[in-house]
């Protein structure tokens, strides 16, 4: 049996280059992350501990968590490049307590969380012909949420595009946010009724907003008339083909580890 061990939370990136997933997560190819996905990262870490602290009865401050991303920052579990993005340090700050503080007193309140980014149960994919993907982890940087209507995973995503004519940009977050749905009920064997997207501007004058609830895991599991992520996905493991995309907006030096070696970019 041929077996892939993926983690969820990189599941999403593979519908976007699936040359670039192949080299990143199957190869172990990485490269230093900017400044802009740090500050991403210590938002992430800031906002999961206020919600954290909250869900266990003892809610904190924002201030009470903001030492959270500070300390993110100036002491990053990944490799950061400081030169690779047009912001400093103190600017990566200013911005990261203006959009933890902003979530912790409008955002989270909304929302009756019942589980923060969640450790998943393995969930595997019979791709055929001996093929199987495991995907294993956590619900990095997702909620679970109680509503009246019953459980929804939201999903909080910074960035400068984000935020996009006074709307939620939810295009392309489909495939992770359906990932979520999936693993989460075959992790608790509960439905769920949807996802969201959080969105947390890093960038310009747009406050932070909430995506209308939408069922992602439509976008994996395909309809009676057309097919789900998930068949296209296991024919690229069964087949060992993973497909360039030169116009992804994740096509560049930047962002992606294998640019050095791959000439459809050219």
């Amino acid at each position: 049996m041929n077996a892939f061990t993926v983690r969820a939370s990189a599941w999403g990136a593979l519908f976007d280059c699936a040359m670039k997933f192949e080299g990143e997560h199957l190869l172990g190819m990485r490269k230093a992350s900017g400044l802009r996905a740090a500050l991403g990262t210590a938002v992430h870490a800031s906002t999961a501990a206020n919600d954290q602290a909250r869900l266990d009865g003892n809610p904190l401050t924002p201030d009470d968590t903001a030492g959270v991303l500070i300390d993110a920052l100036h002491n990053p579990t990944q490799d950061v490049d400081y030169r690779d993005d047009d912001l400093t340090v103190r600017d990566a700050e200013r911005i990261g307590l203006a959009l933890h503080t902003r979530y912790c007193l409008d955002i989270a309140p909304q929302f009756e969380y019942t589980a923060v980014e969640m450790k998943l149960a393995p969930f595997e994919i019979d791709c055929g012909g001996g093929t199987v993907v495991r995907l294993t982890g956590s619900m990095d940087r997702a909620r679970v949420a109680q509503r009246e209507d019953g459980i929804a995973i939201p999903d909080l995503k910074t960035g400068r595009a984000i935020i996009q004519n006074g709307k939620v940009n939810t295009k392309g977050k489909a495939a992770q946010l359906g990932t979520y749905q999936l693993l989460y009920e075959n992790t608790t064997g509960e439905q769920t009724v949807g996802g969201q997207i959080i969105g947390l501007p890093t960038t310009g004058k747009a406050n932070p907003m909430v995506s209308p609830l939408f069922d992602a895991r439509r976008v994996m599991l395909g309809t009676d008339g057309q097919r789900g992520l998930i068949e296209y996905a296991a024919e690229m493991f069964r087949s060992g083909l993973f497909p360039p995309n030169p116009q992804s907006v994740l096509c560049s030096p930047k962002f992606c580890a294998r640019w050095k070696t791959c000439m459809f970019h050219e």
